[in-house]
């Protein structure tokens, strides 16, 4: 199978280190696990404050979960460009903290 040549932009340039990954993966778990719990709920028909409730959990869980791969992307990717004289970056970084709010 042939690769665009673009493709090298959709990977990161240092990759993550395995606790890292087994850190991230272990939050996705535990969100998806919040998610099956409130279809559980909705199919309980448990109340609705009940429920918001966990809504907010697992927004707030997401919300972190965004945060340190943020943290990363700054760190790693952002750092790097920036190393390179490619300050786009700079404007994709804002762009990407804004759909973080």
């Amino acid at each position: 199978m042939e690769r665009c040549e673009h493709c090298k932009e959709h990977f990161k340039g240092t990759p993550r280190g395995e606790e890292e990954i087994k850190n991230l993966v272990s939050r996705l778990n535990r969100i998806g696990g919040q998610l099956n719990g409130i279809k559980k709920m909705i199919e309980e028909n448990r109340y609705c404050g009940e429920v918001l409730v966990q809504v907010s959990a697992v927004e707030s869980a997401v919300r972190a979960f965004g945060y340190l791969v943020l943290e990363d992307h700054l760190n790693t990717c952002v750092r790097e460009k920036m190393a390179s004289g490619d300050e786009t970056v700079v404007k994709e970084t804002v762009e990407l903290i804004k759909k973080l709010n």
